[in-house]
């Protein structure tokens, strides 16, 4: 029998009175991904990971953690995974070993495997040499991170949900807590939240891009790159006529436009170009924009659209489509979310 997904939603949705902060959101995540959630603030990041967490009820819709369902099992759900939220509240007068002890108490690790449970995790997370047995008040910020990542670790979960595990280190403790996701990358289902995009394209498998409680796109970082922003981009600096630049490409039959223009030192100019012809590579933009006799090319090389110029699409794509909607004012007032309403998952064969 096929194992079921790590996470699987469908139609979550969460109001707050008039507001939706949720709304129609599925999707899925497999054994072993990671997988970054993104959006801007507001937009329901860390709603949806509240609910995964049975920490909030949805107010319609389902989710299914390891095959178990949140809304009718939150304590078995919450056995499975572990969860390190953005704020981190940690206890500032007790010792690392000590706190993570009494967590691994809580999350009902039997006595005789607590020491063996809490030295495993503070290996993974670089703890057990350096902070066993300093007082948490005193830690870094990147190390308070790690021991809110340990914490998470502890009792053995399928699924580890953490929102903004980065925000506020310095770029050594990020590149170490990105070395310590990498570490976890096939043995345990990650899903993070993060404010910083070039960690999120280094660390994840799949992206999710939130907006305004729905998602606006998901896929790898090539797929969303297809689709918000297809074509090849080239970098180019000229001397000379660089306006000539679009119309000598488009005479010789090559379909190109300049999308960004910044001044260069000796007045040159520096271009991105997006080429929609295909087959259309370096050496052929070389070769025409070479010839040229109102300006000279100093340079070409191809670039990649970042995640963040992709983020930036898709949330304004969203916007769009959704400016003629009725505002979240027109919706009914809920004095209290009701029940999630869930159907029972496919039976597989």
């Amino acid at each position: 029998m096929e194992k079921p997904p790590s996470i699987r939603v469908t139609n979550l949705c969460r109001q707050f009175g008039r507001v939706h902060a949720v709304q129609s959101v599925n999707f899925t995540v497999h054994q072993g991904e990671v997988v970054g959630f993104l959006g801007p603030n507001g937009a329901g990041k860390s709603t949806v990971m509240r609910i995964l967490s049975g920490i909030m009820p949805a107010t319609s819709g389902s989710a299914w953690v390891g095959g178990v369902s949140v809304a009718r099992d939150p304590h078995m759900v919450k056995r499975k995974i572990g969860y390190m939220p953005e704020n981190n509240p940690l206890p500032d007068d007790m010792r690392v070993v000590e706190y993570l002890r009494f967590r691994a108490r809580l999350k009902e690790v039997p006595g005789r495997k607590i020491r063996e449970t809490v030295q495993e995790a503070m290996e993974i997370c670089d703890l057990a040499r350096t902070a066993r047995r300093k007082i948490i008040g005193t830690l870094s910020k990147g190390f308070r991170q790690r021991v809110g990542i340990a914490d998470a670790l502890l009792g053995k979960p399928e699924v580890i949900i953490m929102d903004e595990p980065t925000i506020g280190l310095d770029p050594h403790q990020i590149q170490g807590i990105r070395k310590l996701i990498d570490n976890l990358r096939g043995k345990l289902t990650v899903v993070l939240s993060s404010h910083i995009l070039p960690e999120i394209e280094r660390s994840c498998d799949r992206v999710i891009v939130i907006n305004r409680g729905r998602i606006v796109a998901a896929g790898t970082s090539q797929e969303l790159r297809d689709e918000f922003l297809p074509g090849n981009r080239f970098l180019i600096e000229v001397a000379g006529a660089a306006e000539m630049v679009g119309l000598t490409l488009n005479q010789s039959g090559i379909d190109a436009a300049i999308i960004d223009e910044v001044a260069a030192p000796n007045g040159r100019k520096k271009l991105t170009l997006r080429v929609e012809s295909e087959g259309t590579d370096g050496a052929s933009l070389l070769r025409v924009l070479g010839q040229s006799k109102d300006f000279s090319l100093m340079s070409l090389a191809h670039s990649e659209p970042t995640l963040e110029e992709i983020f930036l699409a898709a949330t304004k794509r969203s916007w769009e489509e959704t400016i003629d909607e009725k505002p979240d004012g027109d919706l009914p007032e809920l004095d209290e979310p009701e029940e999630a309403v869930e159907s029972p998952p496919p039976t597989r064969p």
